[in-house]
Order: structure tokens, then C-alpha cells, then sequence
């Protein structure tokens, strides 16, 4: 029978629910450090939210750990990695908190429009201060979401029933989802420069860290109230304090802080700042939530091997991933490659499989394909929430299948479709079973990606590469691989070239001033 560790205080029903199907369960809370390193090799599985650090040096000593389930959707206090390595599988539960989430996030809206904490307190200290506290309607005001997902699509219906106007940036949200919401899709400069409140529901990522910043902040209209119950780092707090200082931001209502747990902050003196311990999922309902979806996934995990909501592990037979391994890190590659090209709002992808590879488990590699293509904008995605993410935010995935038609014996082309384009990447296995690309926005090139690639497309003129090579040799980046591909002599141009670091902005933007330079992007694999 197997056996699983409970060391995070969650919902009784948790254990009874191991207990029904057929689990072993111990509960131990508490645990120092020490204490689960001397005890977790006696069991299959471990239930955490997240006071439990399972660091390498824990995974190590979990000899029979073959799972471990996250109650909550960060996984910040498990070394994943390590437990890839192992072969332990990490699940987490990304959408048992939305509503909580949602709730809390006008909760605090609502709190900087009329200053509630404020006047409590000035009101419990014996003074009744009525003229002090003039605060604003929600009603009519515009409200500006920045990631429209599962928490912000919740609080974007809460808005519009308070009877305000919702815009919402979102690079993967499709015309018609946003039709479906009913909200404005908007560029971020657009809404800056519209909303009364903006409220964060993005993942931390490179793309989002710092998104709002003293130049963001300087775009915004003069009084916005600031809302955060997403990530800390979105915000750079410095900044937002200095907005604070200047009228240019009216209130903040912050739930998360660049460092947790946040027991002194600049921010907590300002008298329109109002702070909460990082609260978005802390309702009875959502721990609940949580605590179930956990054991019910890791209970069918270490029954049946059905695998859900996993971060490192498709849904796949022992035999399937052998066989799709090195396909399945094509389709990685594929999407990897295309996720950070795009730079608009996703439409429709497009797969198609041809050859050897059409005969295989092709829905695996097109989960595979969409977690790729979504890693670069979003956080908890995987091989199988990928779908339903994608579906979600309106985006149409389709898949087709043939025989072989030109030179090579197993042909895969993901095609991605925006607002504004449409871009191709295809890819094909060599003898050697390792992946190589061979076509990109139709032109043929052929390339094997390292980790640190610089993609550059531009117009086909004598020089160029002449320029390009010795601006990189000037900036200390070394060339590791150099692979060009052109679609006729004169016309559009693409180089691909694999370098031995990541690149820096400064680089970039050097090599984006070279003449003819259409596009200049750091890929990283």
C-alpha cells in the first residue's frame, strides 16, 4: 500500500480522501527541517502547501518518493528540478484559489476607493474624522486588468456587475474571449493611460517582472489606485512609493511584496497604502479546495498512474515517453521558439505531423508543443493544463496528419496565428535522433539549438552579416554557431546563431540599429 506524508496543516477531509482510495497517510506538521529529512524515506508521496521546504537534500533522501502535490499553485519551496531528476513527479492545483483570489482583489479595490482601513483606525483611536475620508465611486470608473486568466477574468465580471469599464492586456487573450467577458482589449500604454484602478493578475515572469515602474507610473492617470494581489516584483515598490509621495498614484492595495514575509516595508508608513499578508487564497472555501483537488490527484497518481496537473511529467505510459522522448523535445523546441517570437495576442495554433511521427501519440506532442509555446508569457503552465489554458483564452488549436511528402522521414510544423501574422517554425529529426530546425516563416535554414540563441531577421543585403559578426566579436559575445537561410537573393533574410551566454539588452538594442535589422530577439532553451 502506499503511503503518504501530510507536513502542512490542510483540510482533514485531505487524509480521509487518501484513506478512501486506498492511501496510507501520516499527518505531521510542523516539521523542522531535520525532522522530515530523517523521516521522508519512508514514503511514496508528500503533501505540502507552503511552509515545507523540499529542497534537493530532502528529495534526496526521499528514496521512495514518487510524487509530490502542492495544495496552492506556486512551487516555490520545492526544488523542482531535483525532483525531475529523480523522477518524481510535481503536481500542483492552479485553479482552486481564483475565486478567493478575485474576491480579495476588489475586496482591497474597493477599500483604496473609500480609504476603509484608514478610518478605521483614525475612528478606533476616538476620532471621528468624516471630512478627512473623501473617497471615490467605483461606479462608472475604469478598470484596467493586467492579465485576464482564470483570477483576472473573475475579477473583470466582479467589476462589470459593480457597473464599472473593464480593459484588460492580455497577449493571449483572443477578440472573441474578450467579447465574452465583456471587456475592452487594450494595449498596456493604452491602459495606463485610461484606467482609474489597475489590478495585477499576471505571473511573475522576465517579461512581467517589474511591470509597472516609475516610467509606467508616469503614464497613468494622476490619482490611479494601484491594486496587487498577484506576484511581488511586478511593482518596483520604490517607485511606487515615490508615485505615492507625489499624488500622481491616489492609493496602492498590496497583497504581495517583493520580500515575504514582509514585516518592514517603506511602503507600510504611507497613509494611502493598504497591506494584506499575502491573502489571496486564505478563505475556508479555497483551503478546502486546495486540499482536496490535491489528494484526489495524488491518489489516482500512485493508484492508476494517471497523471494531472503535473509540472514535470506529461500524461504518458513508461513506453510512450520513451518513444516520443526525443519528438517531445522537438515540439518543446518548436514552441519555445515560437512563444518568444510572438509579441501579439494568440489566435489559432496550428500543428501539423508528417511521416514517422504521425503515427505516434501526437496529442502528447502537441501538449507538449502549447506548454512551450505559453512557458514564455506564463507561469504553472504544463503538458497538461496546456489545452485547457489555451482554450481558456480563446485560442483555436488544431492538428493535422499525412504521410511523408519531401526529403525527410518525420516532419513536424507548428504554426502560430495573431492579430497581425502568421509564423511557421518546422523541425525534423536527424540520424542522430536530435532535433533540428529546418524552416522558419518559410524560409529553409537548418539549425540544432543550443541553450542561448540570438534570432536576427533582416533584409538580405551585402554586409550585414560582416556587421553583425563584428558588433558581437566588439560586445564579447562568442559565436558558437552561425546558420543563415534566405527566401531569394535581395528578399528577407534570417539568422540564427547560437552564442555561448544570454545576450544582453544593451547588445541588443546595439544590433536592432544595425540598417536592414527587421527583428533582434534573445532566445533561451
Amino acid at each position: 500500500m502506499p503511503k503518504v506524508l501530510i507536513s502542512d496543516a490542510m483540510s482533514p477531509r485531505a487524509a480521509e480522501i487518501f484513506r478512501e482510495r486506498g492511501v496510507e497517510v501520516d499527518v505531521k506538521t510542523g516539521l523542522k527541517p531535520a525532522e522530515l529529512l530523517a523521516i521522508i524515506g519512508g514514503y511514496d508521496g508528500l503533501a505540502i502547501r507552503s511552509s515545507s521546504k523540499v529542497t534537493a537534500e530532502v528529495i534526496a533522501a526521499g528514496t521512495r518518493l514518487r510524487v509530490i502535490g502542492r495544495a496552492g499553485i506556486g512551487v516555490d519551496n520545492v526544488d523542482v528540478p531535483a525532483a525531475t531528476q529523480r523522477g518524481i513527479v510535481v503536481m500542483n492545483t492552479p485553479f482552486g484559489n481564483a475565486i478567493t483570489t478575485a474576491e480579495h482583489a476588489i475586496a482591497l479595490m474597493l477599500s483604496a476607493a473609500r480609504q476603509i482601513p484608514e478610518a478605521t483606525q483614525s475612528t478606533k483611536a476616538g476620532k471621528w474624522e468624516k471630512n478627512r475620508f473623501m473617497g471615490v465611486e467605483v461606479t462608472g470608473k475604469t478598470l484596467g486588468v493586467i492579465g485576464c486568466g482564470n483570477i483576472g477574468a473573475n475579477v473583470a465580471d466582479r467589476a462589470r456587475g459593480l457597473r464599472m469599464k473593464v480593459l484588460a492586456y492580455d497577449p493571449f487573450l483572443s477578440p472573441e474571449r474578450a467579447r465574452e467577458l465583456g471587456v475592452e482589449r487594450v494595449e498596456l500604454e493604452t491602459l495606463f493611460r485610461r484606467a482609474d484602478f489597475i489590478s495585477l493578475h499576471t505571473p511573475l515572469t522576465d517579461q512581467t517582472r517589474n511591470i509597472i515602474d516609475a516610467a509606467a507610473i508616469a503614464k497613468m492617470k494622476k490619482g490611479v489606485r494601484i491594486i496587487n494581489c498577484a506576484r511581488g516584483g511586478l511593482i518596483v515598490e520604490k517607485d511606487l512609493l515615490e508615485g505615492l509621495n507625489s499624488g500622481q498614484v491616489a492609493a496602492a492595495a498590496l497583497d504581495v511584496f517583493e520580500v515575504e514575509p514582509a514585516t518592514d516595508n517603506p511602503l507600510f508608513s504611507h497613509e494611502n497604502v493598504i497591506a494584506t499578508p499575502h491573502l489571496g487564497a486564505s478563505t475556508t472555501e479555497a483551503q478546502e479546495n486546495v486540499a482536496l483537488q490535491v489528494a484526489e490527484q495524488m491518489a489516482d497518481f500512485l493508484i492508476s498512474g494517471a497523471v494531472t496537473n503535473a509540472l514535470n511529467m506529461p500524461s504518458l505510459s513508461a513506453e510512450e515517453a520513451a518513444l516520443l522522448q526525443p519528438y517531445m523535445i522537438l515540439a518543446d523546441q518548436l514552441g519555445r521558439f515560437a512563444g518568444q517570437l510572438t509579441e501579439t495576442g494568440i489566435t489559432e495554433v496550428e500543428i501539423e505531423y508528417e511521416g514517422a511521427v504521425a503515427d505516434l501519440n501526437t496529442r502528447a506532442l502537441t501538449s507538449t508543443a502549447l506548454c512551450g509555446l505559453l512557458t514564455p508569457l506564463l507561469s504553472n503552465v504544463n503538458m497538461v493544463n496546456a489545452p485547457s489554458i489555451a482554450k481558456e483564452r480563446g485560442i483555436r488549436v488544431s492538428e493535422t496528419k499525412g504521410p511523408q511528402q519531401g526529403a525527410y522521414h518525420t516532419y513536424m510544423r507548428l504554426t502560430v496565428v495573431t492579430e497581425n501574422q502568421r509564423r511557421g517554425v518546422a523541425g525534423t529529426l536527424f540520424a542522430d535522433r536530435k532535433p533540428r530546425i529546418i524552416q522558419v516563416k518559410g524560409i529553409n535554414m537548418e539549425a540544432e539549438l543550443g541553450r542561448h540563441m540570438l534570432y536576427v531577421s533582416n533584409q538580405d543585403k551585402p554586409g550585414f552579416i560582416g556587421r553583425l559578426g563584428t558588433l558581437l566579436g566588439e560586445a564579447g559575445v562568442n559565436i558558437a554557431t552561425f546558420h543563415l537561410g534566405r527566401d531569394s537573393a535581395g528578399g528577407n533574410a534570417i539568422a540564427l546563431i547560437e552564442i555561448d551566454g544570454p545576450v544582453t539588452e544593451d547588445v541588443l538594442t546595439k544590433v536592432r540599429s544595425i540598417p536592414l535589422v527587421v527583428q533582434a530577439k534573445a532566445l533561451n532553451f
